[in-house]
């Protein structure tokens, strides 16, 4: 490498180990502690790359981003910080940031990006937007600052977006903070679950329909000028992918029915739990509308790949609850250790459901380990399994069970609410199977249970049970 590197740093260590390893690489260095002299530098035309920290002792150095951008446009401006969260990323982006790295980095990383921007011209300017606004977005972990910085070069860009992710790890907030900080924040939001959707009225759904009693507007026109986020997108049967394909690729389209050529000014956002390229070796989805709608991956990892973002969500989820009117509650250390060694299949979810009923039942201003421990082992699913026969029936399975509940409190009961508990436990795997033997059809699971469709669907909703069309889920 060659050039003269301006490092900015408020920690006499980061700068002195940044200045040996650049000056090793080939480079000339200069060094501060201050945005005042780092922006003396820059009027000066010091510099041809810029390394810096956030908070400094003299100011904030994201605050005359901008400013440097102004004077020295072609100038790349590389920022590092240990604050990690998701707006941080995004003001550094926003202010016209070469790059983001959160600190701790790799050193190796850092040397081949400042090695980039040496070669390279800054990107344009982008006036900030996000400052002071709170993102629906916790943790700080690795796993999720990679998230972070994918979506932080987003935010000024209309490309389409694959979240791909097991249920209950946050995609639709993803969706929507993309939404809520890029280009089209000031057009609606429109979200469209397609396991929800029965098959014959997806096209409906997404185009609308001309009737003689009228229209009807599809979420393709709800969401003009906006964005489109279509959750669990595998789910889509295939006339409705070449449906979707169609108007992708001609940007226009027609209700059902109608003949009026309406404009398809939308950016898409997809998300699925499911494995697309499976599905696309099945012939289940179309390859080439995988291509369309994969244009930027985002993986969301499960809570168990973040377990060090546990203790932040959970305070997050205390003061929601605490915002919605329920009572203030704070949680010990042991609590939180309890909670990161758990499976939780339910991903970010089931962690956020657990602590809301925390909130209601704990009677102490403080969450101890013993009432998470209790109310973990209060969960029927949380009981160990007795050893099946093959011929126990069900009656006795589920006695079998119980016992092995009640035997988990010893001399105490279990919580108020056994009775619900237990309904939803026997629910859940009723519902699971017989949408599988029915390849995900809900009129015909409906049928085969003796309830109402309605009835179907908001217990799907409510056990959050994911429907897959076309396929055995189990």
């Amino acid at each position: 490498m060659d050039g003269t590197i301006i490092v900015a740093d408020d920690d006499r260590t980061i700068r002195t180990v940044l200045s040996q390893a650049l000056t090793r690489a080939g480079c000339r260095v200069r060094s501060t502690g201050t945005v005042s002299t780092l922006w003396r530098w820059v009027e000066e035309g010091e510099g041809d790359v810029i390394v810096t920290d956030v908070n400094m002792p003299d100011g904030d150095a994201l605050d005359i981003l901008p400013a440097i951008r102004k004077r020295r446009p072609d100038l790349p401006i590389v920022v590092m910080s240990a604050q990690n969260t998701v707006m941080t990323a995004i003001r550094a982006t926003e202010s016209g940031a070469y790059d983001y790295l959160p600190k701790p980095f790799d050193l190796k990383d850092l040397l081949a990006t400042v090695n980039k921007a040496l070669s390279q011209h800054a990107p344009e300017a982008i006036t900030p937007k996000s400052n002071g606004e709170v993102m629906p977005l916790i943790g700080r972990s690795p796993a999720m600052q990679e998230v972070y910085r994918i979506m932080a070069r987003l935010m000024t860009t209309d490309l389409g977006v694959m979240i791909t992710g097991a249920s209950g790890t946050g995609k639709e907030l993803v969706a929507q903070a993309l939404h809520d900080f890029g280009q089209r924040k000031d057009g609606p939001f429109v979200a469209l679950n397609m396991a929800t959707i029965p098959a014959d009225m997806i096209e409906v759904e997404l185009f609308g329909s001309e009737q003689q009693n009228g229209s009807i507007i599809g979420k393709f026109e709800q969401a003009h000028g906006g964005t489109l986020f279509l959750d669990e997108v595998g789910d889509l049967p295939l006339e409705a992918q070449s449906r979707l394909l169609r108007v992708l690729q001609e940007g226009e389209f027609s209700r059902a029915g109608g003949h009026e050529v309406l404009s398809a000014n939308v950016r898409i956002i997809a998300a699925t739990h499911q494995d697309l390229r499976a599905l696309i070796n099945e012939g289940k989805f179309r390859e080439d509308l995988f291509y369309r709608l994969n244009v930027v991956p985002i993986r969301l990892p499960s809570l168990r790949e973040r377990v060090e973002d546990i203790a932040d969500l959970t305070r997050h989820f205390l003061q929601l609850a605490e915002s919605e009117g329920l009572p203030s509650k704070a949680i010990s250390k042991g609590a939180i250790e309890i909670l990161k060694v758990q499976p939780w299949t339910g991903n970010v979810r089931e962690l956020e459901n657990l602590i809301r009923r925390l909130a209601v039942l704990c009677p102490d201003d403080t969450i101890n380990a013993k009432i998470v421990s209790q109310e973990i082992a209060a969960r029927p699913s949380s009981a160990v399994s007795p050893q099946r026969t093959g011929s126990e029936s069900l009656s006795s399975s589920i006695e079998n069970h119980l016992k092995r509940y009640f035997d988990l409190h010893g001399d105490e009961l279990p919580p108020a609410g056994l009775y619900d508990r237990i309904l939803k436990e026997v629910e859940l795997p009723l519902i699971a199977l017989s949408l599988a033997a029915t390849h995900g059809n809900q009129l015909k699971t409906a049928e085969l249970l003796g309830i109402n469709r309605n009835t179907l669907r908001k217990k799907i909703a409510a056990l959050d049970i994911q429907v897959t069309r076309g396929k055995k889920m189990m």
